[in-house]
């Protein structure tokens, strides 16, 4: 599809203002081959002229129709870039309080920074037995694929836990062992992560270091790994950590003395 079949009057697109924030603009006249400009209308009235190279135009992403915006799954969006993203998220987090979003087979979440009634016991018997994507996007829903995965492949499964100093990594990986502790019914239900758990203070008072956006950053790769029993009741746990950022957590900056 050619150019200024997409970029016609009243189709909408996303900007970056001078703070590099994507803001949403109203394609005001059609754009055709050789155009030097795109008119544009802001959400709050303002007009403006995008500079376009007609050798090689970059044109702005543009903006999916409202009927998609808040999908649980972001490949059901039109167009998948980085403010289509970043709007999903917000209409979801913003509007109907929804800090999970799947991407695929990945699933993003939003740190609440509070607690949400999302994971009681009612919540993980809900998930149990339940096919990805048939339910609300949910890390117990991540949890459940693996563990059935496990059960019916008879293979190790991986959850790989990602993200930003701060971003609720290790909250994430309590709720998926606590999962695998309720569904598996082992006896021991939540004692399990509790015991795993239970060494984190000494790993972070070595490990953990203060930065500007989290006062009790991980500076080193944790890995934790689930043992099974052939009835697939959780029977033990190991804890291993590696990629250990040294100079972070020896000295404090301007402390050397």
């Amino acid at each position: 599809m050619a150019l200024s079949e997409l970029y016609t009057k009243y189709n909408r697109v996303w900007i970056p203002d001078e703070e590099q924030v994507w803001k949403s603009a109203e394609i005001t006249r059609d754009f055709h081959s050789g155009d030097d400009v795109l008119e544009l209308l802001l959400e709050d009235g303002t007009v403006r002229l995008h500079p376009v190279d007609p050798s090689k135009p970059k044109l702005p992403p543009l903006r999916n129709p409202d009927i998609l915006v808040g999908e649980n799954d972001l490949t059901a969006l039109s167009y998948l870039h980085e403010p289509a993203v970043l709007h999903n998220l917000k209409v979801r987090f913003v509007e109907s309080r929804i800090i999970y979003t799947y991407c695929g087979i990945i699933l993003v979440a939003v740190n609440p920074y509070k607690q949400l009634p999302v994971y009681g016991d009612a919540i993980i018997h809900a998930y149990s037995g339940q096919n990805m994507g048939d339910m609300d996007p949910h890390i117990f829903a991540v949890a459940e694929e693996a563990y059935k995965q496990m059960a019916r492949n008879h293979k190790n499964q991986s959850i790989i836990v990602s993200g930003e100093s701060g971003a609720g990594k290790t909250v994430s990986a309590r709720y998926a062992m606590r999962y695998f502790a309720v569904v598996s019914k082992s006896g021991s239900q939540t004692r399990v992560e509790d015991k795993v758990l239970a060494s984190n203070p000494i790993t972070e008072a070595i490990g953990n270091a203060k930065t500007t956006r989290n006062d009790n950053s991980s500076r080193f790769g944790k890995y934790t790994e689930i043992s099974f029993d052939r009835r697939y009741r959780i029977i033990g746990a190991n804890m291993r950590t590696y990629l250990l950022e040294k100079s972070r957590v020896v000295f404090q900056v301007g402390k050397k003395d």
